[in-house]
Protein backbone atom coordinates (compact mmCIF):
# COMPACT_ATOMS: atom_id res chain seq x y z
CA UNK A 1 0.00 0.00 0.00
CA UNK A 2 1.22 3.54 -0.65
CA UNK A 3 0.75 4.62 3.24
CA UNK A 4 3.52 1.75 3.60
CA UNK A 5 6.09 3.31 2.04
CA UNK A 6 8.10 6.56 3.63
CA UNK A 7 6.47 9.68 2.92
CA UNK A 8 9.89 10.75 0.57
CA UNK A 9 7.98 7.98 -1.61
CA UNK A 10 4.60 8.83 -1.35
CA UNK A 11 3.46 10.89 -4.14
CA UNK A 12 1.30 13.51 -2.23
CA UNK A 13 3.90 14.12 -0.10
CA UNK A 14 6.76 14.60 -2.64
CA UNK A 15 4.56 16.93 -4.47
CA UNK A 16 4.34 19.16 -1.38
CA UNK A 17 7.86 18.73 -0.50
CA UNK A 18 9.70 19.21 -3.63
CA UNK A 19 7.23 20.27 -6.46
CA UNK A 20 5.56 19.11 -9.19
CA UNK A 21 8.77 18.81 -11.39
CA UNK A 22 10.00 16.20 -8.88
CA UNK A 23 7.47 13.30 -9.86
CA UNK A 24 7.75 10.71 -12.56
CA UNK A 25 4.55 10.60 -14.73
CA UNK A 26 3.35 7.50 -13.21
CA UNK A 27 3.19 9.60 -9.62
CA UNK A 28 1.45 12.32 -10.95
CA UNK A 29 -1.06 9.77 -12.64
CA UNK A 30 -1.59 8.69 -8.90
CA UNK A 31 -2.17 11.43 -7.64
CA UNK A 32 -5.32 11.62 -9.68
CA UNK A 33 -6.10 7.89 -9.27
CA UNK A 34 -5.70 7.64 -5.68
CA UNK A 35 -5.84 3.77 -4.80
CA UNK A 36 -4.90 0.81 -6.46
CA UNK A 37 -6.07 -2.80 -6.52
CA UNK A 38 -5.46 -5.43 -4.24
CA UNK A 39 -2.41 -6.61 -6.06
CA UNK A 40 -0.88 -3.29 -7.42
CA UNK A 41 -0.39 0.04 -4.84
CA UNK A 42 -1.84 3.40 -7.22
CA UNK A 43 1.98 3.89 -8.17
CA UNK A 44 2.28 0.61 -9.62
CA UNK A 45 -1.30 0.75 -11.50
CA UNK A 46 -0.39 4.22 -12.93
CA UNK A 47 3.32 2.50 -14.09
CA UNK A 48 1.53 -0.43 -15.74
CA UNK A 49 -0.76 1.75 -17.35
CA UNK A 50 1.83 3.93 -18.64
CA UNK A 51 3.38 1.14 -20.42
CA UNK A 52 -0.11 -0.89 -21.43
CA UNK A 53 -0.82 2.35 -23.53
CA UNK A 54 2.52 3.29 -24.66
CA UNK A 55 3.35 6.34 -22.81
CA UNK A 56 1.99 9.43 -21.87
CA UNK A 57 1.25 10.63 -25.52
CA UNK A 58 -0.85 8.19 -26.35
CA UNK A 59 -2.59 7.77 -22.75
CA UNK A 60 -3.51 11.33 -22.68
CA UNK A 61 -5.93 9.85 -25.65
CA UNK A 62 -7.47 7.11 -24.52
CA UNK A 63 -11.20 7.90 -22.96
CA UNK A 64 -12.91 6.40 -19.88
CA UNK A 65 -13.93 3.30 -21.39
CA UNK A 66 -10.54 2.18 -22.84
CA UNK A 67 -8.89 3.06 -19.82
CA UNK A 68 -10.87 0.86 -17.49
CA UNK A 69 -8.84 -1.96 -19.13
CA UNK A 70 -6.33 -1.55 -16.43
CA UNK A 71 -6.93 -3.43 -13.15
CA UNK A 72 -7.67 -1.00 -10.36
CA UNK A 73 -9.14 1.52 -12.57
CA UNK A 74 -12.70 1.90 -12.76
CA UNK A 75 -15.62 4.14 -14.02
CA UNK A 76 -14.91 6.79 -11.49
CA UNK A 77 -10.98 6.66 -11.80
CA UNK A 78 -11.65 6.37 -15.48
CA UNK A 79 -13.65 9.49 -16.06
CA UNK A 80 -11.49 11.65 -13.74
CA UNK A 81 -8.81 10.60 -15.48
CA UNK A 82 -10.42 11.62 -19.06
CA UNK A 83 -11.51 14.98 -17.43
CA UNK A 84 -8.03 15.85 -16.51
CA UNK A 85 -6.35 15.22 -20.00
CA UNK A 86 -9.20 17.33 -21.38
CA UNK A 87 -8.71 20.31 -19.20
CA UNK A 88 -4.75 20.41 -20.13
CA UNK A 89 -5.79 20.40 -23.71
CA UNK A 90 -8.19 23.34 -23.49
CA UNK A 91 -5.74 24.94 -21.40
CA UNK A 92 -3.00 24.28 -23.79
CA UNK A 93 -5.49 25.83 -26.72
CA UNK A 94 -7.63 28.53 -25.09
CA UNK A 95 -6.61 32.32 -25.09
CA UNK A 96 -8.27 32.06 -21.95
CA UNK A 97 -8.96 35.77 -21.85
CA UNK A 98 -12.74 35.52 -22.67
CA UNK A 99 -11.76 38.42 -25.20
CA UNK A 100 -12.28 37.43 -28.93
CA UNK A 101 -10.18 35.10 -30.51
CA UNK A 102 -8.35 36.04 -33.49
CA UNK A 103 -5.52 33.65 -35.66
CA UNK A 104 -3.56 36.14 -37.31
CA UNK A 105 -0.78 33.88 -38.33
CA UNK A 106 -0.64 29.76 -39.02
CA UNK A 107 1.15 29.57 -35.48
CA UNK A 108 -1.49 30.91 -33.90
CA UNK A 109 -3.61 28.00 -35.49
CA UNK A 110 -1.13 25.63 -34.58
CA UNK A 111 -1.14 26.80 -31.40
CA UNK A 112 -4.69 26.58 -30.62
CA UNK A 113 -5.65 23.53 -32.59
CA UNK A 114 -2.31 21.49 -32.03
CA UNK A 115 -2.49 20.27 -28.47
CA UNK A 116 -6.33 18.90 -29.99
CA UNK A 117 -4.88 17.61 -33.25
CA UNK A 118 -1.04 16.03 -32.65
CA UNK A 119 -1.19 12.93 -30.59
CA UNK A 120 -4.53 11.33 -32.77
CA UNK A 121 -3.63 8.09 -34.51
CA UNK A 122 -6.25 9.49 -37.45
CA UNK A 123 -6.90 11.94 -39.48
CA UNK A 124 -9.37 15.04 -38.33
CA UNK A 125 -10.91 17.72 -40.70
CA UNK A 126 -11.97 20.34 -39.27
CA UNK A 127 -12.97 24.19 -40.29
CA UNK A 128 -13.09 27.10 -38.10
CA UNK A 129 -15.34 30.12 -38.69
CA UNK A 130 -14.99 33.65 -38.78
CA UNK A 131 -17.14 36.91 -39.01
CA UNK A 132 -16.48 39.84 -41.28
CA UNK A 133 -14.05 41.07 -38.33
CA UNK A 134 -12.02 38.16 -39.09
CA UNK A 135 -12.83 37.15 -35.17
CA UNK A 136 -13.26 33.54 -34.63
CA UNK A 137 -16.94 32.84 -33.82
CA UNK A 138 -16.42 28.79 -33.66
CA UNK A 139 -15.11 25.10 -35.26
CA UNK A 140 -16.43 22.15 -36.45
CA UNK A 141 -15.24 18.85 -37.12
CA UNK A 142 -16.66 17.86 -40.13
CA UNK A 143 -15.02 14.09 -40.85
CA UNK A 144 -12.92 11.69 -39.07
CA UNK A 145 -11.11 8.92 -40.77
CA UNK A 146 -7.82 6.96 -41.53
CA UNK A 147 -4.42 6.61 -40.52
CA UNK A 148 -3.66 8.44 -43.77
CA UNK A 149 -6.71 10.30 -45.60
CA UNK A 150 -10.24 11.26 -44.54
CA UNK A 151 -13.10 12.03 -46.74
CA UNK A 152 -14.59 15.47 -46.98
CA UNK A 153 -17.52 16.71 -48.81
CA UNK A 154 -17.18 20.34 -49.86
CA UNK A 155 -20.90 20.58 -49.46
CA UNK A 156 -20.78 19.83 -46.16
CA UNK A 157 -18.13 22.38 -44.85
CA UNK A 158 -20.07 25.28 -47.09
CA UNK A 159 -23.47 24.24 -45.37
CA UNK A 160 -21.81 24.41 -41.67
CA UNK A 161 -20.00 27.54 -42.84
CA UNK A 162 -23.45 28.99 -43.57
CA UNK A 163 -25.16 27.67 -40.35
CA UNK A 164 -22.43 29.16 -38.59
CA UNK A 165 -23.08 32.76 -40.76
CA UNK A 166 -19.09 32.96 -41.63
CA UNK A 167 -17.73 35.01 -43.63
CA UNK A 168 -14.33 33.12 -43.90
CA UNK A 169 -12.83 29.97 -42.61
CA UNK A 170 -9.69 28.02 -42.28
CA UNK A 171 -9.28 24.88 -42.92
CA UNK A 172 -7.44 22.41 -40.38
CA UNK A 173 -6.47 18.90 -40.56
CA UNK A 174 -3.97 17.13 -38.99
CA UNK A 175 -1.33 14.38 -40.20
CA UNK A 176 -1.20 11.37 -37.84
CA UNK A 177 2.27 10.09 -40.03
CA UNK A 178 4.28 13.41 -38.26
CA UNK A 179 4.47 14.24 -42.11
CA UNK A 180 3.72 17.61 -42.90
CA UNK A 181 4.26 17.78 -46.44
CA UNK A 182 0.87 18.62 -48.52
CA UNK A 183 -0.70 15.69 -50.15
CA UNK A 184 -2.68 15.59 -53.70
CA UNK A 185 -5.85 14.88 -51.49
CA UNK A 186 -4.97 17.93 -49.40
CA UNK A 187 -4.13 20.35 -52.37
CA UNK A 188 -7.47 18.74 -54.52
CA UNK A 189 -9.93 19.13 -51.75
CA UNK A 190 -8.19 22.59 -51.06
CA UNK A 191 -8.90 23.47 -54.64
CA UNK A 192 -12.74 22.77 -54.95
CA UNK A 193 -13.40 23.94 -51.14
CA UNK A 194 -11.94 27.09 -52.28
CA UNK A 195 -14.47 27.31 -55.55
CA UNK A 196 -17.14 26.54 -53.90
CA UNK A 197 -16.22 29.27 -51.44
CA UNK A 198 -16.30 31.58 -54.51
CA UNK A 199 -19.78 30.66 -55.52
CA UNK A 200 -20.80 31.48 -51.67
CA UNK A 201 -19.03 34.49 -51.08
CA UNK A 202 -16.98 32.50 -48.09
CA UNK A 203 -13.48 33.01 -48.69
CA UNK A 204 -10.71 30.33 -47.61
CA UNK A 205 -8.15 32.03 -45.73
CA UNK A 206 -5.45 29.22 -45.31
CA UNK A 207 -5.43 24.85 -44.76
CA UNK A 208 -3.47 24.13 -41.98
CA UNK A 209 -1.49 20.89 -41.25
CA UNK A 210 -0.76 20.10 -37.95
CA UNK A 211 1.68 17.26 -38.26
CA UNK A 212 3.02 16.63 -34.65
CA UNK A 213 4.55 19.54 -32.69
CA UNK A 214 5.18 20.73 -36.51
CA UNK A 215 2.65 22.43 -39.17
CA UNK A 216 2.22 23.83 -42.36
CA UNK A 217 0.68 26.83 -44.22
CA UNK A 218 -0.63 25.67 -47.89
CA UNK A 219 -1.17 29.35 -48.33
CA UNK A 220 2.71 30.27 -46.91
CA UNK A 221 3.94 27.07 -49.12
CA UNK A 222 1.78 28.44 -52.36
CA UNK A 223 -0.51 25.84 -52.56
CA UNK A 224 -3.65 27.54 -52.46
CA UNK A 225 -3.68 28.98 -56.08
Amino acid sequence: MVRDLSEDEQPRERLMRFGTESLTDSELLAILVRTGSRKMNVIDTCRTMLQHFGGLHKLVRKNWRELRVIEGVADVKAITLEAAFELSRRLQSGNGSGKPLFFKTPDDVASYFGPRLRDLQTEQFLVVFMNAAKAVTGHQVISKGGKTATVVDPAEVMRQAIMNEANSIIIVHNHPSGNRRASRADISITKKLIQAGEMLDIKVDDHIIIAGYDHVSMRAEGLMG
